[in-house]
């Protein structure tokens, strides 16, 4: 099971981890995992390339651990960006979870 945990302060996404594999099906075929590893990092790919935010992330693809955190000094355009693009990675991962709630746990939490 992956669990993912979003913390949101006012309202806003500012840290995001996921750990563990879905086991939704063998290793290489797992569409559960493999969609929600895109979703996440396509997330990242575009807090990256296009809001060019700096993240303090750590990565383990072995272990399927994934966390990143958004810093604090964003200006205008960057956090308008970030949270379009944190939100939409919520919508993406919720609707996954709605199907597929013996394989991903999903936590957020509200700081």
């Amino acid at each position: 099971m992956t669990k993912v945990i979003i913390c949101k302060k006012e309202n806003k996404i500012f840290e995001v981890e996921c750990d563990g594999h879905t086991n939704y099906g063998e290793k290489g075929e797992d569409i559960v995992c493999a969609s929600l590893s895109s979703i996440v990092q396509t997330a990242v790919l575009g807090l990256l390339m296009i809001a060019l935010v700096e993240l303090d992330m750590k990565r383990n693809d072995e272990d399927g651990y994934l966390k990143f955190t958004l810093p604090k000094n964003l200006d205008e355009e960057q956090d308008i960006k970030a949270c379009a693009i944190l939100d939409t990675m919520l919508c993406g991962i919720s609707d996954l979870y709605e199907s597929f709630s013996d394989y991903i746990e999903l936590e957020v939490k509200n700081l």
